[in-house]
């Protein structure tokens, strides 16, 4: 006598409809606290949306029409006017306290960070190039750069070599990565790792052989060279 055999089929259909009754179940039982969360979620939403464009938006623009005098006297290099305002106009120092959570007073974060490098205020420029944030593919890397550059007149090489490197890591361009390779192996090369600043002086030539760093790259390579055969 034969056993009876299982449908798998029938198996599989009693499965999903005991899932589909314990999921009704839930509904049933947790139907207000869904609804409650539902609703906060549209709240929270349409709350975010408001705030960007009834505040954050107008507070961008006014932040921008602010800063226009503060942008023209850093172009002029007049970085005290342009941090500090003239008194009728606010610097870049103003914005940021005022306006730092808009797009301008982040802007107003890197311009305040390149002003104080030019000052020779490089523990301010750090400071505040670190409270920049960005995607731009040059001012991202020149953000990093700069702050290479005042640890290196802070007299931390290491330091500086290692956000020098970040720099040209960040992407490759025309503009900003053969300087930061240069200035890399410029350091590398004062450390008496020739050979790895040979290395970036080589990529500049092959990779960037029309920006101004690999017009004159030619004489870093030869120097490089030379140590390394001497």
């Amino acid at each position: 006598m034969t056993k009876d055999k299982k449908n798998p089929q029938v198996d599989n259909l009693t499965e999903v409809e005991s899932a589909l009754t314990k999921s009704e179940q839930f509904l049933e039982t947790n139907q207000k606290l869904i609804g409650i969360i539902i609703g906060a979620i549209v709240v929270i939403s349409v709350g975010y949306l408001a705030f960007n464009k009834f505040y954050l938006e107008p507070r961008s623009t006014d932040a921008q029409e602010q800063m226009f005098m503060a942008q023209n006297y850093f172009e002029k290099d007049s970085f005290n006017l342009a941090l500090n305002g003239d008194g009728n106009n606010p610097g870049f120092l103003d914005i940021v306290d005022d306006f730092g959570s808009t797009d301008a007073g982040n802007l107003a974060k890197y311009y305040a960070g390149i002003s104080y490098l030019n000052l020779g205020q490089y523990d301010n420029a750090i400071d505040y190039l670190k409270k920049f944030t960005t995607d731009d593919l040059l001012l991202g890397p020149i953000s990093v750069g700069a702050q290479g550059d005042a640890q290196l007149e802070l007299g931390k090489a290491d330091k500086a070599l290692s956000l020098y490197t970040d720099a040209y890591k960040m992407n490759d361009n025309e503009l900003t990565t053969p300087i930061y390779m240069l200035k890399a192996g410029e350091l590398l090369e004062s450390s008496s790792k020739n050979a790895d600043a040979l290395k970036l002086y080589e990529t500049i030539k092959l990779k960037f052989p029309e920006s101004n760093e690999g017009r004159s790259i030619d004489k870093y390579i030869a120097r490089a060279k030379a140590k390394l055969n001497s």
